[in-house]
């Protein structure tokens, strides 16, 4: 067999679903030990037992903001490809998905769940898919961008090396789609189809616009979880050091190589203390911290999977409507 001919058939088994569906978890395990055994479980504990009713309090009415905006970017981009989908739904959906993605590894099950079950509930599992995927794609797009004008804004240059690996990865995950694309026909074919499709989702300025302001609610909500985590752990230092440090962290918290959201961020927020002159200790016991709250915090996300089991376990004939609250608002009287 020729290297040509063992090149396709390589990429084709990297790409498995089985490789893709462990390689992400691995490596967000191996990344979380590392950080353990060099910093040992003290900054962990301390993270957990540094919590208090104000901390759980403030992230998860910040969390039910960021929620809400996420659902309604979520609904502007299911509009420009012509999916119905309701505020109340998205929002109980969307607090699901962010259950699913804490508790379950690789940090984007929730999300697939999320498009299959709106897909199904208006019978365009398809377009259903596009509307996640290019709602994901947008949020992380915004918050490089606004993590890359903060920072720059704020003059800490010191973290410029941090937004570069970040920006690399973006490009090699981008050059790896363009390199799978021209290797094959199909694949390339399917590319431009589906960039056309999502592409549509963004034709009017208003979804543009409102999409952005959005993510920048999101971005902001995050951030603010992590100054009131870095505040609970006892961290103290100036508004744009704690800005800085936090959006470094949210930023390596999105990196879909993790377990619940733990791996990189606790990594990063390491190295961004640090380089602060915070201690990495105090990054780690923030980002513990930080991890805990956001777990409390969409908590809401059980209580709606759970609702449904026990709709379905007894056979309730509004099942079938409550599932359809997603696509159509209900009627005010």
């Amino acid at each position: 067999m020729s290297r040509w001919t063992a090149a396709p058939r390589t990429l084709a088994i990297s790409a498995s679903p089985l490789v893709r569906a462990w390689i992400k978890p691995v490596v967000g395990c191996a990344i979380l030990v590392a950080v353990i055994l060099h910093a040992g479980a003290e900054p962990f504990l301390r993270g957990i037992t540094s919590l208090s009713v104000l901390p759980i309090v403030a992230a998860t009415v910040l969390a039910a903001i960021a929620t809400s905006a996420a659902a309604w970017r979520w609904r502007l981009i299911a509009g420009g490809l012509d999916i119905p989908l309701a505020q109340t739904g998205a929002v109980a959906a969307y607090y699901r998905s962010q259950f699913l993605n804490t508790v379950l590894p690789g940090g984007v099950l929730g999300d697939v769940h999320r498009a299959i079950a709106h897909g199904r509930s208006v019978r365009q599992v398809g377009d259903a898919s596009r509307a996640v995927v290019a709602e994901r794609t947008a949020g992380q797009t915004v918050q490089l961008v606004v993590a890359a004008v903060v920072l720059a804004s704020l003059g800490v240059w010191a973290y410029a090396p941090a937004v570069g690996v970040m920006v690399l990865a973006v490009l090699v995950v981008c050059a790896g789609v363009v390199l799978a694309a021209t290797l094959s026909r199909r694949a390339r074919t399917t590319l431009l189809r589906e960039l056309q499709r999502i592409r549509a989702a963004f034709a009017g300025p208003r979804t543009i616009v409102g999409v952005v302001a959005a993510s920048a609610v999101v971005v902001a909500c995050h951030v603010a979880t992590f100054v009131v985590a870095t505040v609970a752990v006892g961290a103290r230092t100036s508004p744009q050091v704690l800005a800085a440090v936090a959006l470094i962290a949210v930023l390596a918290g999105s990196i879909p190589l993790n377990v619940g959201g733990w791996g990189p961020r606790e990594g990063a927020a390491a190295w961004a203390f640090a380089a602060a002159g915070l201690g990495s200790a105090t990054g780690i016991a923030a980002a513990t911290a930080y991890g805990v709250l956001a777990m409390i915090a969409v908590a809401p996300g059980a209580a709606v999977i759970a609702a449904s089991v026990l709709r379905r376990r007894r056979g309730d004939p509004l099942d079938r409507r409550h599932a359809d609250a997603m696509a159509v608002e209900e009627p005010t009287a």
